[in-house]
Parts: C-alpha cells; sequence; structure tokens
C-alpha cells in the first residue's frame, strides 16, 4: 500500500511539473503548497504571545542598557588615558 501511495505522490509531482509555465513556476503549486505550510503552524495563544512578547522586549532593553554602559565606560576610560 506504501508503494501505491509513493507512486501516486510521484504521479502527481510529475503532473504538477508538466503543468508550470515556461518559466518554471506554477501559481496553483505555490498557493497550495503555502496553504499546506500554514495548516502545519502552531499559532501562539494571547496569553503565550503577550508573556513571550514582553520577555523580548525585556531582553532587548536590558541588551541595550548593559551596551550603553559599557561604551560610556570605555569612553570615559579612553578619555583619561588620551
Amino acid at each position: 500500500m506504501a508503494k501505491k501511495e509513493a507512486n501516486a505522490d510521484t504521479e502527481a509531482k510529475r503532473k504538477e511539473v508538466a503543468a508550470r509555465d515556461s518559466d518554471g513556476f506554477s501559481l496553483s503549486s505555490f498557493l497550495k503548497g503555502t496553504q499546506e505550510e500554514f495548516s502545519k503552524v502552531v499559532w501562539p495563544s494571547r496569553q503565550q504571545l503577550i508573556s513571550e512578547s514582553a520577555a523580548v522586549i525585556l531582553m532587548v532593553s536590558l541588551s541595550a542598557t548593559i551596551i550603553y554602559l559599557v561604551d560610556q565606560l570605555f569612553g570615559l576610560v579612553s578619555r583619561q588615558v588620551f
């Protein structure tokens, strides 16, 4: 039975390739593939979205603050040396 499914998939791919335009792009196969990929996506809940967004904003702010402080420290040290 697996062989029949594999042959059916191969045949479907051949038909898809034959249906493509001269430049190798098939809008229908692209849209079908896009729809299949979107059906695989696991969308986050509202609570997950809010908490993960807050975590990202917090980490970016923390990183920017640390970089700013290190830059100020190096600036202070370089002004003392030179």
